[in-house]
């Protein structure tokens, strides 16, 4: 398990410009960039026992960011 943050902009490093256009223009990217931002914090604090979870909560929001994860790649690749 890694406790690394994992951003946006260090999982996509090509595709920091393209991200940031996207946020100010596109209305959904930029609120599926938000939601992926504040679940990767929980999942960070989770991992990191800031705010610990149970581990059947923690694989689930790993589901979850990698699911927000797979769909910003697919609008990045666009």
């Amino acid at each position: 398990m890694s406790h690394t943050p994992h951003e946006l902009h260090e999982e996509f490093p090509d595709k920091a410009e393209e991200i940031s256009r996207l946020k100010q223009n596109n209305a959904h990217f930029a609120r599926l960039a938000d939601e992926y931002h504040e679940l990767n914090r929980k999942v960070h604090r989770a991992e990191t026992n800031v705010e610990p979870v149970e581990d059947l909560a923690a694989v689930e929001m790993r589901k979850q960011r990698a699911a927000l994860k797979d769909e910003i790649y697919q609008m990045l690749s666009a």
